[in-house]
Parts: structure tokens; C-alpha cells; sequence
């Protein structure tokens, strides 16, 4: 199944309080609506805005990533986060827009990544290769 693209929408809510949680690896996003929404580190790094992930409109299956945290969150601009990943990877603008549409939509995304690294004979965990057996 091809990932679905995040599409901007100027009507985005930008959040009030932002909150990095190392010992959970996740990110607590809280919204002036009183919406709060706690994004794994994993959803983050293998939904990452970046070339390296996006792949110029040809996503790229990012595995492994099952105990990926997240080191540092910065401001880019007003207008986005720049993360910070334990294993090195820092590219990438996560808009609000980006971040909004990610916590909405994580259920699903989740649901596809999974599915996605299951077609691809890839796993979550660094230290576990798949191996498929054609009977």
C-alpha cells in the first residue's frame, strides 16, 4: 500500500505547549482546543519530512527504528520543529501543519507502516532480520 501524502492546511492549529518525554521516547503536542496528542519517536523518525525518508515523492522504508528516541526539539522559525534523533538522523522541518496532520492521523499511518514493513520482509527491531520462506 503506497503511503498516504500529508497535504498542508493553512487552518492548522499551531500547539501551545510542546513536550519531550526521553524515558517514553514520545513528543506531547497540547492544542488550545484542549486536544493533546503523544507521538512515538518512532512515528516521528519514520514519517520524517525529509529528502532522506520522502525520497523525492518515492518514500523510503525506514526500519529498525523500534528504540529510536528523541534527543532534541527545536523551533524552526514560527512556523515548525526541528527533531533531533538518537541515531544521528536531524533533517527535515516537521511543520505544524506536518506534526497536526501526523498526531491525527497516527492510528492509520501506524496501521500502513506496519503493513508496509511486513510486504517488505523488514522488522521494528534493529537486531531482528525477517526471513521469508517460499513453499
Amino acid at each position: 500500500m503506497a503511503r498516504q501524502p500529508i497535504e498542508p492546511d493553512p487552518m492548522t492549529p499551531i500547539p501551545t505547549a510542546i513536550k519531550l518525554h526521553k524515558a517514553s521516547r514520545t513528543l506531547t503536542l497540547t492544542y488550545a482546543s484542549g486536544e493533546e496528542y503523544h507521538l512515538p519517536a518512532e512515528l516521528l523518525r519514520v514519517h520524517s519530512p525529509s529528502a532522506e525518508v520522502q525520497g523525492h515523492g518515492n518514500p523510503v522504508l525506514q526500519y529498525g527504528k523500534l528504540n529510536v528516541g528523541l534527543t532534541k526539539v527545536e523551533p524552526a522559525g514560527q512556523y515548525a520543529l526541528k527533531l533531533t534523533f538518537d541515531d544521528g538522523h536531524d533533517s527535515g522541518l516537521f511543520t505544524w501543519d506536518y506534526l497536526y496532520q501526523l498526531a491525527v492521523r497516527q492510528e492509520s499511518l501506524w496501521a500502513d507502516y506496519l503493513q508496509e514493513l511486513e510486504k517488505a520482509g523488514k522488522s521494528r527491531d534493529p537486531s531482528e532480520h525477517v526471513v521469508k520462506l517460499l513453499l
